[in-house]
């Protein structure tokens, strides 16, 4: 039994880092000054049973490449083994993959590992559908905590140490959100742009929510929660493509308060081809704007929580950061700043097309200091994919069609790491009708066409940004983002 000692390291090494310390001077108090939080400790008389039971829950679809990564990640955490249940819910339909992740789950059972493997006969609601499911067996309702990772997610073995605790000592909890830490953050140009989107989106978004409201989005995975207040806030629920958001939002009605912890980071594998990184875009954008829709009134009518947490979710939570943000981003900057070079009676004021742009820009970059030199990249990438996110935003808000699109976001795992399936890569070549973005290829030619306008007849140079920004939109709009792979 190696609880004393692991919480003791634990102990003292849990305070002190970067992100403590930048929360404490900017948010104004750390989680374990807001919240009681020591470490648990060995109970003589009841022994183990002096520890929670948690439960892991791990969702996969055809993860050939990562499902050995998240299980061995899970079966390595320090908890009394007698204490934690693994749960591997598999919806791969793909009979090969399948077969791996079971005679895995059997290899780790053969080691004294609690490892249940479950599987389904549909995908009815994905993955909320795959989550509700694993918390209907029977060994589950002796579990009071669930801690949930997406199949490429890799928590460190004291993961369960630094976070249960704040569950434990504080019953107005609900959640424990982990920071994300990117494997492959410097695999190729887009994956490091990534890395500066949701260093800000966890540094600030996150942090602000959890410090001033105790409330923000679920993450999806990287989180530690309460089962009981689950089972309050109804459930999983399949109704958009963002059930943890979803599931955050009711659980939050109900008066139950959340922790971001940035201290605590589970490593885990961006994106890196174009295609995965525009389904994974639409999911995000597009369920938001639909769980808005339908939520709206609900957020506005509940009575358990106070006023100002519901204009914090309705209007900064959703119609800001949901909504608004993408689309303001591509009407200003891909609409109407070009469209002034067109028509010169319209005039846009430094301070609006250049001043608040670029301080945004700057605190956007904050999060990830390594990457400063690529701000312009990150500026000009941000604005093309502000048109996908826009259509996908719309879709929501119109329950248009591709409004339940799932499709699981493509994992490459170690693969890029053979120098084999390396060669592999560089000698693919993929057939450029298979690649083509017809609307940012439209963009492209249409900022081009401002350009050589302005060049003509214009005086304020926007052509020097039109050209650059066309420039982006045509290298998107072509394909040519991220890493190559295969299709076989």
């Amino acid at each position: 039994m190696e609880g004393l000692s692991r919480t003791n390291l634990v102990s003292d090494t849990f305070y002190g880092t970067r992100d403590d310390i930048t929360e404490q001077f900017v948010f104004g108090t750390k989680p374990e000054k807001r919240y009681k939080w020591e470490p648990l400790k060995d109970d003589v008389e009841l022994g183990n049973s002096s520890y929670p039971m948690v439960l892991v829950q791990i969702p996969m679809y055809n993860e050939k490449e990562v499902y050995h990564l998240s299980i061995g990640a899970a079966c390595g955490l320090s908890w009394p083994s007698d204490r934690i249940i693994v749960q591997v819910l598999d919806d791969s339909t793909d009979p090969i993959t399948k077969n791996l992740v079971e005679i895995e789950c059997q290899r780790w059972a053969s080691k004294g590992i609690n490892i249940k493997y479950e599987v389904r006969d549909n995908r009815s609601g994905y993955k909320a559908g795959a989550l509700k499911e694993g918390l209907k067996h029977s060994y589950v309702k002796q579990c009071d905590f669930v801690a949930i990772f997406d199949a490429d997610f890799q928590p460190e073995p004291d993961f369960l140490w630094q976070t249960i605790p704040f569950l434990v000592h504080n019953p107005e909890l609900s959640l424990v959100q982990a920071r994300w830490k990117y494997v492959n953050a410097d695999e190729c140009l887009m994956t490091r742009m990534q890395e500066m989107s949701l260093d800000y989106h966890f540094s600030v978004e996150q942090e602000v929510g959890s410090s001033t409201h105790a409330f923000f989005g679920f993450n999806g995975t990287a989180g530690v929660w309460r089962i009981a207040a689950i089972d309050e806030a109804g459930g999983w629920k399949d109704r958009t493509t963002v059930e943890d958001m979803d599931l955050a939002v009711r659980a939050s009605l109900k008066g139950w308060k959340f922790l971001f912890l940035g201290s605590v980071k589970v490593k885990n594998e961006l994106p890196s081809t174009l295609k995965a990184y525009r389904y994974q875009q639409h999911r995000w954008s597009c369920g938001p704007a639909n769980l808005f829709r339908k939520m709206c009134m609900e957020i506005i009518r509940n009575k358990k929580v106070s006023l100002w947490k519901k204009v914090h979710v309705i209007y900064s939570f959703f119609f800001v950061r949901k909504v608004v943000a993408h689309i303001v981003t591509f009407v200003f900057y891909v609409v109407i700043l070009p469209a002034t070079v067109l028509v010169p009676e319209v005039e846009v004021p430094k301070w609006g097309a250049v001043y608040i742009p670029a301080v945004i820009t700057l605190l956007n970059a904050v999060g990830t200091p390594r990457s400063l030199h690529l701000l312009v990249f990150w500026i000009l990438f941000e604005n093309v994919m502000s048109l996908h996110r826009t259509k996908a935003t719309f879709i929501g808000l119109l329950e248009a069609g591709r409004v339940n699109e799932w499709i699981v976001t493509e994992k490459l795992g170690d693969a890029l790491k053979l120098k084999s399936a390396t060669k592999a890569f560089k000698k693919h070549r993929m057939r450029l009708g298979d690649r083509i973005h017809l609307l940012e290829f439209a963009a492209g030619a249409y900022l081009f066409f401002c350009g050589c306008y302005d060049i003509a007849f214009g005086t304020n140079h926007y052509f020097l940004y039109l050209f650059i920004q066309a420039f982006a939109f045509l290298i998107v709009g072509f394909g040519y983002v991220g890493t190559f792979v295969p299709n076989s």
